[in-house]
This record gives structure tokens, C-alpha cells and sequence, in this order.
């Protein structure tokens, strides 16, 4: 047999060289291609706290730990398979639980999965599939979160090309390990190119592929379930089909088999087509063929026998007609037996097929009822999970003030009440609540901390005000005499001032106010004040008080007003950035309201 390994680049090797030193021929033709994905901090995040991990495949494995992911130490892993489970201990170093049946049904077989109420539960797989395998736990009353970190892509080259190089090359059975690869191998081609397919051996993982490739019109007898997708379990499958099919052509080769046959075969009888019907023979009709056999025999050895006794004795014509009428009335008798035998062997097939038809009948019905109440059975959502969502989404905004992760977790919410109907109220709510908490206008701590700080290194630089006195009056002698004679009152004035003057000098100057002069002592504590003014500002900020934060920030700005000369470069910069500070909105406590909390409450009572 010539077998097709369709598995992944860097898959399959192992199998291809197991079934070449069997005796097979094998050719390994990948229809699909592995594509990693980066998940959100989000999906990550419930890896962190999680109770039981699940990988579905190796890739899934290898693909997680590309992203180096926070897992809690204490959870249970779980593996679909046996390679699984060595990928994860090879990987992380955990021994991970493995089911005797390798699929979704022996894994929810598992005691261990059976009580999993308030679990938190979290698969690593690919994207897509494993339906069955979520909606159960869910209905367990587990928290499932799905990780999904790689997707399985078909590959660039040309389905039908690639089916037409398999017809060249005489493949006769292929390996198949996920329904992504049924795709890929059924897509894109002809009719002609589907029904040689079809008529291949298929080699499967697991019942749910079998049950696809059905869907693709592949008979059952051409399909083959393997105890997993291991390559020991697909080469066991392998080599037990080839057993049976060898055990089938040796007893159509038989030439005692067919010699009897052909002697036994009934006149004017219509042959059994047994490939065409493919109906079993029950055990009355295996019998009444095995009494004509030999009945037919026996008739046959006594012929044999007189014609022997016949050549040793001579007789007359009258006792040879006699004896071949016998005969004949005895061929008569044996044909009428085997005629009654054959129609018996007809009407027991009749009755098998006719019950193999109801009994088929009613196994279709059962399964389309059971179908229908699978599909109008409405999953009811657990109203803790959604509540503890709800519960975690406030705990952030109130308690960490972590407007992100709150917006993290009802996102997490609205996508579980997206699966199920009814939930449309509490969905708004969400969004409502979503917009609000994207519109918060965080307050910029740190840059207004930094910002200070700038402030502070500047104040040593400052220049404090200077009193700078004006120049004197020019001294002009005002009080000389005149000689005018008419101006004697004057002059008696004049003399006066300059008689005067010989006692107290009076000197006038143009400024009038005359402002203190400051100590160095006194300029010391000044600056010190201003630092303190400043750094208070800072403690406020980290303690988110605004009001001290405002205080301290005006009391600075009035004493650099008060004390420090505004004309001086580094004095304006200093006044500039205090009133920007002055103007910044420091709402450390936004209100708040989530709308989805009252509706969450109303929905869960």
C-alpha cells in the first residue's frame, strides 16, 4: 500500500519511517500550514489564576510558550494526547493528565473534570473547533476562558494539481488528523478528482473527524479510527487494516472455496451480489447453504460410485435406463432441496435486511430527535460567573483605580453574554459603561511632579527686589540776593534759608517711597519658604489632595510676586509655570456609575 502522511511540515517523519520499514510505501504531503497568533494581555490574563490548563495539541503547547505567559504553578494541565502530554513536560516540566479515550470525550470522561463547579478552566488551542468539548464544561458550571494562540492555514499550492500528482504516485490510504486538513484536501476540486478520493483508505485520529470526512461522502467501511493521533496508534491502525485486508484476499483466493462454490452454485438462480448489497448472512442461511453443499456431495460420491460399479459389470440397457431415470428422480430431488434451501437462504436475507432497515430507521430518528433537542435546548448562564465579573470590574475602578483593567473585564463580560440570548439590556449597559471609562481623563501625576521639580531647581537662581535711590537735586544756589531793590522781601527770605542752612541740611530727592532692605538672613528664609511651598505641592499631588495641591502652589506664585524683580528672565518663567500648574484639573476621583451593575443585579434576581 502506498500511504499519505498529510500532517504539518516537520511532522509525520517518525510515521513515514515506521511504515517504510513495514513493508509500506510512504509519502509525506503537507495540506496545511501552522501560523502562530499573539493573544491580548486580556486573554492572558486568566492563566494567572487559572485552576485547570487543557492543551488540545502539541502545537498549542509549543505556541504558548512562545509568549512566556504568568501560569499559576498550582493548576492541573491536561492533554488530549500522549505526545501532548511529553510536549508539555518537555516545555514546562509538569506531568499533565491524559484520557485512555485521546479526544473531547475522554477528556470529559476524566474524574477529575467532573466536579469542576467555580473552577476556572482554561483551553489552549488553535482557532476553531472543539465545540463539544467548551459547552460541557460550561454546563459543569466551570469559568472557561479560551486561549487561543495559533490557527492552521492550507497551503499555496493547487488542490487540484495536488490531487492529480496522488493518482499519478497510486496512493491508496491517507492519514488525516484534523478537520482542517478534510478542508483542504476537499476544496478545490473536481468531481472526477472527489470520487477517486473518496474511494482511498482513510487513517483518523479521532470519531468527530470520521464523522466528517462522512460528510464528504467517504463511505464508513473506508474509514479507519485510530486511538489517537500519535504516530504508534496511526501506524497500529495502518498495519491492523492491512492484517484485515490480506485475511479478506486470501479466502477470495482460495481454490477449494471457489471450486465449491462454482459446484454448489444453483441452476437458473440469480447470483448473490454481496459487494453490491453488502448485507450480513445471518447464521440459517450460512447452514442451509453448508446442508446443500453437502447434500450435493453425497449425490455426487454416490454417482461417482455406480458409474465406477457400472464400468465393472456389464448391464443391460433396461437396468442402465432404469438406473439413469434414478438418477435423474434423484438430481430432481436434490435440485428441488437445494431450490428450497436457496429460497430459504433468500427470505432469512430478506428478514436481516428488512431489520437491519428499521433498526437504522430508528437510530436516525432517535439521533434527529435527539439533534432537535440539542439545538432547542437553550444553555443557561451562570449567573455567578457573570456576577463575579461584574463584582471584579467595580473592585477595579473603585478600589485600584485601574480604569484599564475595569474596561478589560467588561469586555470579558460582554463577550460571555454575546453567546446567549436575553442579555441584550445588561449588553447596552456595558457599552455605556465602556464609552464612559475610554473618556476619563487620567490626571498626569508624574509630569506635573517632574514639572515642579523644574520649578524648584530655578528658585536659588531667583534675583531678589533691589532699592535703588534716586539721584540728588542738583544743588543750585537757589538763595542768592537779589539787587533788585523792589525784591527786598525776597532777599530777607533768602537770607533766612542760608542762616538756617548754617544749622540743618535738608536734602530733597524725587522718590518719596523708599522700600526696606532685606537681610541675607531674611533672603535664606525666603527661598526655604519657597522650596516648601514647592515640595508640599509635590507630597499633595502623590496623596492626591487638591485643594493643599492649589494652596501650596498660589502661596509660591505670591511670594515670587512679592520678593523676586518680575523683569528678570528666569522670575517670568518661574511666575509662567506656576500659573500653568495653578490651571491644571486635578480630578483625582472621577464619579462613576456603571449601568451594568443594576442591570446585572436586576437579570441575577
Amino acid at each position: 500500500m502506498h500511504i499519505l502522511i498529510t500532517r504539518p511540515e516537520g511532522k509525520g517523519a517518525a510515521l513515514a519511517q515506521q511504515l517504510q520499514q513495514a513493508g509500506y510505501q510512504a509519502t509525506m504531503s503537507a495540506v496545511l500550514e501552522l501560523n502562530n497568533l499573539t493573544p491580548s494581555g486580556s486573554e492572558l490574563a486568566p492563566l494567572q489564576n487559572a485552576d485547570k490548563v487543557i492543551f488540545i495539541s502539541q502545537d498549542a503547547v509549543h505556541a504558548l510558550h512562545r509568549l512566556h505567559p504568568e501560569i499559576n504553578k498550582a493548576a492541573q494541565f491536561y492533554a488530549v494526547g500522549q505526545q501532548t502530554a511529553d510536549a508539555i513536560y518537555d516545555t514546562f516540566g509538569i506531568r499533565a493528565a491524559v484520557p485512555k479515550q485521546h479526544d473531547s470525550e475522554g477528556l470529559l470522561a476524566l474524574k477529575s473534570l467532573q466536579d469542576i463547579a467555580q473552577n476556572t478552566i482554561v483551553i489552549v488551542k488553535g482557532l476553531g473547533g472543539r465545540t463539544t468539548l467548551a459547552k460541557e464544561l460550561k454546563q459543569r458550571g466551570a469559568f472557561l476562558n479560551k486561549v487561543v494562540v495559533y490557527e492552521r492555514l492550507p497551503t499555496s499550492d493547487d488542490p487540484a494539481k495536488r490531487i492529480d500528482h496522488w493518482q499519478r504516485i497510486a496512493v491508496s490510504g491517507i492519514v488525516i488528523t484534523s478537520n482542517a486538513a478534510v478542508d483542504a484536501i476537499f476544496r478545490g476540486i473536481s468531481a472526477t478528482q472527489s470520487a477517486w478520493l473518496i474511494q482511498s483508505q482513510f487513517y483518523v485520529a479521532s470519531e468527530r473527524i470520521a464523522a466528517y470526512l462522512q460528510q464528504q461522502h467517504v463511505a464508513p467501511a473506508n474509514i479507519h479510527i485510530a486511538a489517537g493521533a500519535s504516530d504508534s496508534a496511526m501506524f497500529a491502525c495502518i498495519k491492523q487494516q492491512g492484517h484485515d485486508m490480506s485475511g479478506q484476499s486470501e479466502v477470495k483466493s482460495n481454490p477449494a472455496t471457489t471450486a465449491a462454490n462454482k459446484q454448489n452454485k444453483p441452476i437458473n438462480a440469480a447470483p448473490l451480489d454481496s459487494t453490491k448489497h453488502k448485507k450480513p448472512i445471518s447464521k440459517t442461511g450460512s447452514l442451509a447453504l453448508l446442508i446443500s453443499v453437502l447434500v450435493a456431495a453425497a449425490m455426487g460420491y454416490q454417482f461417482y460410485h455406480k458409474l465406477q460399479g457400472e464400468q465393472q459389470t456389464v448391464i443391460n440397457m433396461s437396468e442402465l435406463q432404469t438406473r439413469n431415470q434414478s438418477l435423474q428422480q434423484q438430481l430432481e430431488v436434490v435440485k428441488e432441496a437445494q431450490q428450497t434451501l436457496q429460497q430459504a437462504l433468500y427470505n432469512s436475507e430478506q428478514k436481516v435486511a428488512a431489520a437491519i432497515s428499521e433498526n437504522a430507521a430508528q437510530t436516525e430518528q432517535q439521533l434527529q430527535f435527539a439533534l432537535q433537542r440539542a439545538e432547542q435546548q437553550v444553555y443557561r448562564l451562570n449567573p455567578q460567573e457573570v456576577t463575579s465579573l461584574q463584582r471584579m470590574a467595580e473592585f477595579k475602578l473603585w478600589a485600584e483605580k485601574d480604569y484599564q483593567g475595569a474596561i478589560a473585564v467588561l469586555t470579558r463580560l460582554d463577550s460571555l453574554l454575546s453567546e446567549h440570548a436575553g442579555t441584550a439590556a445588561i449588553r447596552q449597559a456595558i457599552h455605556q459603561d465602556l464609552q464612559t471609562l475610554k473618556t476619563v481623563q487620567l490626571v498626569p501625576i508624574e509630569a506635573l511632579y517632574l514639572q515642579i521639580h523644574g520649578v524648584s531647581k530655578q528658585v536659588d537662581e531667583l534675583i531678589f527686589n533691589a532699592v535703588s535711590l534716586p539721584e540728588e537735586v542738583a544743588d543750585e544756589n537757589l538763595n542768592a540776593l537779589s539787587d533788585d531793590l523792589s525784591e527786598w522781601q525776597q532777599n530777607l527770605i533768602k537770607s533766612w534759608q542760608q542762616f538756617k542752612d548754617d544749622f540743618i541740611k535738608i536734602r530733597s530727592r524725587e522718590e518719596f517711597v523708599i522700600a526696606p532692605l532685606l537681610s541675607e538672613q531674611e533672603r535664606h528664609l525666603i527661598t526655604q519658604r519657597l522650596n516648601l511651598y514647592l515640595a508640599q505641592a509635590q507630597d499633595a499631588l502623590l496623596s492626591e489632595q487638591a485643594s493643599v495641591y492649589y494652596t501650596a502652589i498660589d502661596a509660591a506664585k505670591k511670594t515670587v510676586d512679592e520678593y523676586f524683580k518680575h523683569d528678570d528672565a528666569i522670575t517670568k518663567g518661574v511666575l509662567k509655570s506656576l500659573a500653568e500648574l495653578s490651571q491644571e484639573q486635578l480630578n483625582f476621583a472621577p464619579e462613576i456609575n456603571l449601568k451594568s451593575t443594576e442591570q446585572v443585579q436586576e437579570w441575577a434576581q
